[in-house]
């Protein structure tokens, strides 16, 4: 427990320090943008592996179930992890479905989280995926009070078509790639 949470200290607070854009402007002002952003993205990848690593010794020690969930909820996180994935490919091409989510990364995290949280009752689950939500929800809430730019819709809808199509892509190399054999918990 103690090093999944060690691990989700560093890699939310990292990004919530990339937050402050004033104390990001002077980090960046006295390091160089290059030794920020490689500083940034190691110190991320150091939480987010410690986190990772922590949650596995966590449900492997037998973390506490605090609610069963029904069996319609894994249909729903099923869908609901598309609806992410084809959010965060959106997030990388120009698209109509960026213009309107205005941060899809952002959705397709807390989407991602919320999913979890349906179909995942135990303490290990809640704590992780409650924090990366309430993290999300912290990004989105800073982003738009500082006013970031905004995405616009460009004029045709090829990045809408690959935003889909990639989401598939990745979808079905999560579900039948990654979670059963990285996780060690098949989805489908």
């Amino acid at each position: 427990m103690v090093m999944m949470l060690l691990g989700l200290f560093v890699f939310l607070g990292i990004h919530v320090v990339g937050s402050f854009r004033g104390l990001r402007a002077q980090l960046i002002g006295r390091l160089g943008e290059g030794p920020y952003k490689g500083f940034f993205s190691l110190v991320a990848t150091g939480g987010l592996l410690l986190t990772a690593y922590g949650f596995a010794l966590w449900r492997a020690s037998g973390s506490a179930v605090i609610w069963t969930p029904p069996a319609g909820m894994r249909h729903l996180t099923l869908l609901l992890m598309l609806l992410a994935c084809i959010c965060a490919v959106a997030a990388y091409v120009p698209s109509h479905i960026k213009a309107v989510l205005k941060h899809p990364l952002l959705v397709a995290v807390k989407t991602w989280a919320l999913a979890h949280l349906l179909a995942n009752g135990d303490a290990a689950s809640m704590v992780l995926f409650g924090a990366v939500l309430a993290w999300a929800v912290y990004l989105r809430i800073a982003a738009k009070r500082r006013g970031a730019p905004l995405p616009v819709a460009p004029k045709n809808y090829a990045g809408d078509a690959l935003a889909v199509g990639g989401g598939l892509v990745l979808y079905a190399a999560l579900a039948y790639l990654f979670h059963p054999y990285v996780i060690g918990v098949p989805v489908l």
